[in-house]
């Protein structure tokens, strides 16, 4: 696909554009979120207060819910932990990316098994800040 000079800016200029209105819908997304749990939040003390797990109205029924989360503080500890224990489902089935990068550069000659990879070219655009000086 050939691509003349005008069209070339209106894409890179459609795509600041759309970075620009997600930059905004992200914010007013984070507004929102932060309203919603300051209601959840309401809620969850009017059901403490109450004593109830759940309230049903016209709008909908609501159920409270004991959420645990889990996480450690020693690291290194937690690896011995695992290994001794042989729990290595205790964390998640991520590989942590800038790691492996890391490791493979580090040892070219050695390849985990089923590691897999994709790579793709991306883009960016960097926003012209003297954008009229440009156009004269």
């Amino acid at each position: 696909m050939e691509l003349d000079d005008n069209q070339l800016e209106k894409l890179m200029q459609a795509d600041i554009n759309m970075r620009e209105s997600i930059a905004t819908l992200e914010s007013q997304i984070s507004d929102i979120k932060t309203k919603r749990a300051q209601v959840q939040e309401a809620l969850n003390e009017a059901c403490r207060t109450l004593n109830v797990t759940s309230i049903k109205t016209k709008a909908g029924t609501l159920t409270r819910k004991l959420k645990t989360r889990y996480w450690t503080s020693d690291w290194p500890e937690m690896y011995k932990f695992m290994k001794e224990n042989d729990a290595l489902e205790l964390v998640e089935k991520r590989i942590q990316q800038s790691n492996i990068k890391q490791f493979i550069a580090d040892n070219p000659e050695l390849t985990p098994p089923g590691l897999q990879s994709t790579s793709e070219y991306t883009v960016s655009i960097l926003k012209n800040r003297k954008k009229e000086e440009n156009d004269g």
